[in-house]
């Protein structure tokens, strides 16, 4: 039975030195908790908090430094990245799909699992709300189930349901859910989304993430017809395209009728959009992440970001050299399966330089420490605002040629000497 409690800090008192503390992430942070084991945890050593990205962690820190709390990240984020850096917090490099397997086969001990949840319906069910991703399986392997339960927080289908009799703690409070307004799009992230756009066709089922180029991408899609969505996470740019009916999930094999998605994270627009709504199905990400899964689905087309990749094609896409920025994620779940759907086609979209235009992204080798997280024999299409380079079955040379060609043409002269300095091939 559920031991409802009058205080967060009353919700978290049971939490010891050692223990391993899962952390429902996303929007959904239950950041009220958080704040509460930040205080709890002062009267104890080590307790060691797993966790995707997190919203409103900045409490945690007095915690850390001190040793009481061991952040283990699987992702990292603006509050933990310079603790990652300092050594105050550690970095798991591990695709999404993964994690829900590592607490199944209790390759990683989860002791309490900490949540924010919907309130129960008249069956005495809640919901996850707005981030299913590894949490629904840190659920099962638990011995204590601590909820935040929110009357804001969406109602949302699918793995999403949790009952009441599995959370052991519970306290109740209305707080607003953590949200992220749309941007204003660039000139530049606007060219790349058009770039992007011409790679996609009617009834393609897309991957895509949280950002201006996934939103300038979806801008460029509006005559399109029969799109589909099976994603990780999706943002505010799918809500237009649902409305006018480009994404109807009619074409695919794998859910059709449904828009698939592990968590999403926008503005109060997309909350109110998958509140009860059944068309939207919230999945476990061992699931929704699984090769073969992706591969189902036919014209399977997934968009990706990188910091840097090199003239073979390597990508980086967790860290700046060694300072780790965010995560492996599900980028290459995403580009294998991609590349395994009938007709399918993986997409890594970035502009062509960083730093104000200081810096190409596009490099002769990755700085010392870049984690590759796809490798260059999986890399399909790489798109920046000059264009757009396919790989797929090409020789080293010519990788070079047309990564060159749609590097910025400050850098093109630079890149072509350092071509044959680092792989001896002439242009």
């Amino acid at each position: 039975m559920t031991l409802f409690v009058d205080s967060p800090l009353e919700a978290v008192n049971g939490i010891r030195s050692d223990q391993c503390i899962w952390v429902h992430s996303m929007a959904a942070t239950p950041w009220v908790l958080l704040d509460a084991l930040a205080e709890h945890a002062l009267q104890h050593r080590n307790i060691e908090l797993y966790q995707l990205h997190l919203e409103h962690a900045e409490g945690l820190a007095k915690a850390v430094d001190g040793g009481h709390l061991a952040p283990k990240a699987y992702f990292a984020s603006q509050y933990n990245r310079q603790l990652i850096q300092e050594g105050k917090a550690d970095y798991i490099p591990i695709s999404l799909s993964e994690i829900p397997r590592l607490f199944r086969r209790r390759e990683q001990r989860i002791d309490v699992v900490l949540l924010q949840v919907a309130p129960p319906d008249k069956h005495g069910i809640c919901s996850l709300g707005i981030s299913v991703e590894a949490t629904r399986a840190a659920c099962e392997v638990a011995d204590t189930v601590i909820a935040h339960i929110n009357p804001s927080m969406p109602r949302t289908h699918g793995d999403a349901f949790i009952h009441l009799n599995q959370i052991d703690i519970a306290y109740e409070q209305d707080q607003p859910i953590p949200e992220h307004s749309p941007s204003v799009l660039s000139d530049v992230n606007r060219q790349i989304g058009q770039q992007v756009a011409t790679l996609i066709n009617n009834g393609d089922c897309l991957q895509m993430g949280i950002g201006d180029i996934p939103d300038a991408t979806l801008a460029c899609l509006h005559h399109h017809k029969h799109l589909g969505i099976h994603t990780e996470m999706f943002s505010d740019g799918v809500i237009p395209l649902c409305e006018s009916g480009v994404i109807d999930n009619s074409r695919k094999r794998k859910h059709p009728g449904k828009l698939v998605t592990g968590f999403v994270m926008g503005s109060k627009r997309l909350y109110d959009f998958v509140d009860d709504n059944s068309e939207v199905a919230f999945l476990d990400i061992e699931y929704i992440n699984n090769i073969e899964t992706i591969s189902r689905n036919p014209n399977m087309v997934s968009i990706n970001s990188a910091l840097q990749v090199d003239l073979t094609g390597q990508i980086c896409a967790d860290s700046l050299g060694t300072h780790i920025y965010s995560g492996v994620g599900g980028q290459l779940d995403f580009v294998m399966g991609s590349n395994l759907s009938d007709h399918g086609r993986s997409i890594l979209a970035f502009p062509s330089t960083a730093g104000g235009g200081k810096y190409s992204r596009i490099v002769p080798v990755l700085s010392l420490g870049s984690g590759v997280v796809t490798p260059r024999g999986s890399v399909h299409h790489i798109v920046t605002e000059y264009g757009i380079a396919n790989l797929r079955g090409k020789s080293l040379r010519e990788r070079c040629k047309a990564l060159i060609s749609i590097a910025h043409p400050d850098f093109r002269e630079a890149l072509a000497q350092q071509a044959f300095e680092y792989w001896r091939i002439r242009l």
